[in-house]
């Protein structure tokens, strides 16, 4: 299927009339229709589609790519096993990807929806804080990880930063921001209502963060940037929805196999809802 498929996009390149042709690496082309999908996963709005420094980035970089994958066909990695499933995991991701953000964009909201959420998320809009903090990040290892259980309770980022240094552990120290709209709720009471000089740990993917507030900024967000911001986070909470749906969905479909069977089989008994 794949071979196919790199058989396909070889005969619409060479079809493909010079007017439509921007660049050529051997026996490859970029077309301009590949160029402007490159803008557009690249976020290069319109407007700066035709400044030098975007183009230079942006076809620079798919050239780059092509090249590479030349390199990569004429030593035959997409015959291997492992490639050949990464590349259909890929391809897998994308339509799944396209299909949920096809079905969200049937689901539009208006603007009395697009008004309601806004007044329903305040600390996203009207409400909207930056908080200034100091904080120290560490990659979370096993030996990290001891340090952080024993040391949620410290009193100060210095009693912190000693300890980490006390203990051999990598650590950065330095300053930044939170947005109170990417907080949760419950997180975002927890900083408001903070004792002074508190200090919080959270973790960030396979980075562990402590960090103080040491200052707070009124940042509100309104007007049609409001709504654009809304009507961003509605939609992505529609393909969620709908990402939620398929789920489901698939469950009812699927049949397990084998030892599978066993390891997939949900607990919905007394014992899941006390873990819960």
């Amino acid at each position: 299927m794949v071979a196919a498929m790199l058989v396909g996009c070889e005969k619409k390149e060479q079809t493909s009339s010079s007017s439509q042709i921007v660049a050529r690496i051997g026996k490859d082309v970029v077309t301009t229709q590949e160029l402007e999908n490159e803008f557009r996963a690249n976020n290069v709005s319109l407007d700066r589609q035709n400044d030098p420094n975007a183009v230079r980035q942006v076809l620079g970089g798919l050239v780059v790519r092509k090249y590479v994958v030349q390199q990569a066909l004429a030593a035959g990695l997409d015959r291997e096993p492992s490639v050949l499933l990464d590349v259909l995991r890929s391809r897998e991701q994308v339509l799944e990807n396209a299909y949920l953000n096809r079905r969200a964009s049937g689901r539009s909201p208006g603007r009395a929806d697009i008004d309601q959420f806004i007044a329903n998320n305040p600390s996203r809009f009207a409400g909207r804080k930056l908080f200034n903090i100091e904080q120290i990040s560490l990659p979370i290892t096993p030996e990290a990880q001891s340090f952080v259980e024993a040391n949620k309770q410290a009193k100060s980022l210095d009693e912190v930063d000693q300890a980490l240094s006390e203990a051999g552990l990598m650590h950065v120290r330095q300053l930044g921001l939170l947005n109170s709209s990417d907080l949760n709720p419950d997180y975002l009471t927890a900083i408001e209502q903070r004792k002074p000089d508190e200090v919080f740990f959270v973790r960030a993917g396979a980075t562990g963060v402590f960090f103080q507030v040491t200052g707070e900024q009124a940042r509100p967000l309104e007007g049609e940037a409001a709504a654009n911001m809304a009507r961003q986070l509605m939609r992505a909470d529609v393909v969620k929805a709908e990402a939620g749906l398929a789920a489901y969905a698939a469950n009812i479909e699927v049949k397990y196999e084998g030892d599978y069977a066993k390891a997939m089989q949900r607990d919905d008994g007394p014992q899941s809802a006390i873990r819960k």
